[in-house]
């Protein structure tokens, strides 16, 4: 776990509106290493998924990439686009938000990770379906000859996630960059589908990305967790380090807003305001409006990345974390009348 994989170097974005280019993310340092799962967690708009966007450069021709991606020391930002194809998909793998946007609707099934054999193993005919069909097999999908032959929209939403999870491990990649991959399903099959994720990744010893809301499932799955927000890393520690004594007020506030199922019942202290747009950041910490901590330091200049060891912190002031006090009265069970 301590070889570097992938690494990201001020990584920065910067998209075209016209009349000017509005940087959404800003220079961002990440290191995956072989074998270690990571998750990215923090609210929608804080640049989670166009950092890998833009490290695999699927973001299209208005947006403006720089810094460095090293993939065992080559940088994927000078290659050439027949060079990076073999990339993706082969040594880094990306299971999209949205499977019924991400598959084809007019191609069956074994069509479409056909395809994938193809590009990464140079498999046709009888042998990418019989490597299909056992993909099909290890996600746990019944009944895989049949499922072949099916159109994406003859399948639930759990299963086609199923069939885009098979697709990215058509090329037993080194990487697999999971980007919300349990959106729009219900919570048994989100359980199930995550599980599948954390249980392949072990077996092949492949590293994973877990781009997320959910910092639960970040807890049981990563080893080492990143909170990014507002296009900018706030906070990056293992994970046991980050929950037990998280240290930006963004990542307490996080923390402050998840219901505690042991412990006792309290009110859950929501974060006020909402990420801001990329053209419209504040000057300094881009947090300090919705922090109720900030000082007068906190608007004068953007806090460096910092820290001691690997816990490392972008917050120029120096807090401790209050405690949550229980409700005073109980919550009020809901209470089902039968129609």
């Amino acid at each position: 776990m301590t070889s570097p994989l992938v690494s990201l170097s001020g990584l920065s974005v910067d998209f075209d509106q016209g009349a000017r280019h509005v940087r959404a993310l800003h220079g961002i340092d990440l290191t995956i290493r072989r074998g270690e799962a990571v998750g990215l967690v923090g609210e929608s708009g804080c640049g989670k998924s166009i950092t890998w966007l833009a490290a695999l450069r699927l973001l299209g021709p208005r947006a403006r990439v720089g810094g460095r991606v090293e993939l065992d020391g080559q940088n994927l930002l000078d290659l050439p686009e027949t060079a990076l194809s073999r990339i993706r998909g082969n040594r880094i793998a990306m299971i999209f938000q949205d499977p019924a946007s991400s598959l084809n609707p007019v191609h069956r099934i074994g069509a479409q990770i056909g395809e994938a054999l193809k590009l990464h193993k140079g498999l046709t005919g009888d042998a990418a379906r019989a490597e299909a069909k056992r993909l099909i097999d290890r996600v746990r999908i019944p009944a895989a000859a049949t499922r072949l032959d099916a159109y994406p929209h003859e399948l639930s939403g759990g299963m086609n996630q199923r069939v885009m999870i098979a697709m990215a491990l058509a090329g037993d990649p080194d990487l697999l960059v999971a980007d919300e991959p349990t959106t729009a399903l219900d919570a048994t099959i989100q359980a199930q589908i995550l599980d599948l994720i954390d249980e392949i990744r072990r077996d092949s010893g492949m590293a994973l990305v877990l781009i997320s809301h959910d910092l639960g499932v970040v807890a049981d799955l990563c080893d080492r967790v990143v909170v990014m927000y507002a296009g900018r890393v706030v906070e990056e520690a293992p994970v046991d380090a980050l929950f037990d004594s998280p240290g930006h007020p963004y990542t307490r506030g996080l923390l402050a807003a998840l219901p505690d199922l042991d412990g006792p019942r309290r009110r859950l202290a929501a974060i006020p305001g909402t990420v801001p747009a990329p053209g419209k950041l504040p000057h300094g910490c881009a947090f300090a409006p919705r922090c109720a901590f900030a000082e007068a330091g906190c608007s004068q200049a953007v806090p460096a990345l910092a820290g001691a060891g690997d816990h490392r912190v972008a917050c120029a002031v120096d807090i401790a974390l209050p405690a949550a006090e229980p409700l005073a009265e109980p919550v009020p069970q809901r209470t089902l009348v039968p129609a």
